[in-house]
């Protein structure tokens, strides 16, 4: 049985069709049994129920959908796989749809390279298999784009050429095509798009983008509250060092807000 699979199932005993979904779902992608984590480390096993899916996931501040949404764009990141079925699933339990799914996927081949997202593609084929995810259900390769801040696009704009362009005019053109194409798709709210790209830096220890990204979060609707609970479930899923070298950031972006 999966992992986490297994801990969730010995933590909600008694909630049988639950069970038997995590079963089910267990065998897209088979790790370690809940008996291999107690033999190897019985403190491991008891934070993965008690501490991790008893009570980080219950916190208030941030729904279930939204810790799923940081918790999926985590592993992508970071390309753990063996975990995304479990959590894929999680997610879509979770009021995740399979076009916003999809579209993390696709968000996070820009914020974390192109092999990183064909990886977490093969985890979500099976669970879309496995729950009869329809194509009719995913999002078009090319829909009418959201409107954008053109005012602000063109102060990006500026700024990225200025920087960017006297080392690499590639990075610069395909920066307009992520902002002017990927960031204006509407299979995916603006406001989790960003919280998507800001899990995904802080996990993969990119503190230097986290204060643009931040202030992008925070004007497309993150609440301060949910930006808090983003790093406590990222500290679990990306580990404390990369939040704590985002904390500082954090502060001064908040800081700088009025908070």
């Amino acid at each position: 049985m999966n992992l986490l699979a297994a801990a969730l199932s010995m933590s909600v005993a008694g909630l049988a069709p639950a069970l038997a979904q995590e079963e089910r779902r267990a065998r897209v992608a088979p790790s370690v049994t809940a008996a291999d984590v107690e033999a190897v480390s019985p403190v491991l096993a008891r934070h993965l129920r008690g501490t991790l899916l008893g009570e980080v996931w219950s916190r208030p501040g941030m729904s279930a959908r939204d810790r799923s949404v940081v918790t999926v764009a985590a592993l992508v990141a970071r390309n753990q796989a063996t975990e995304m079925p479990f959590y894929f699933g999680r997610a879509l339990d979770s009021g995740v749809t399979p076009a916003e799914l999809s579209e993390i996927i696709a968000h996070l081949a820009w914020y974390s390279g192109f092999p990183n997202a064909v990886s977490a593609v093969a985890a979500a084929r099976d669970v879309f298999a496995e729950r009869g995810v329809e194509a009719e259900q995913l999002p078009a390769a090319s829909p009418e784009p959201l409107p954008q801040d053109e005012a602000a696009e063109a102060a990006r704009h500026r700024s990225v050429s200025e920087n960017v362009g006297p080392v690499s005019q590639g990075v610069v053109d395909y920066t307009d095509m992520l902002f002017d194409d990927v960031w204006r798709r509407p299979g995916l709210a603006p406001r989790d798009r960003s919280l998507v790209t800001l899990s995904a830096l802080v996990v993969s220890g990119q503190s230097a983008q986290v204060t643009f990204h931040l202030n992008r979060a925070m004007d497309n609707g993150l609440t301060r509250e949910e930006v808090s609970e983003t790093l406590t479930q990222l500290a679990f899923y990306g580990g404390w060092p990369n939040v704590m070298s985002a904390v500082p950031v954090v502060k001064d972006v908040l800081a700088k807000r009025g908070g």
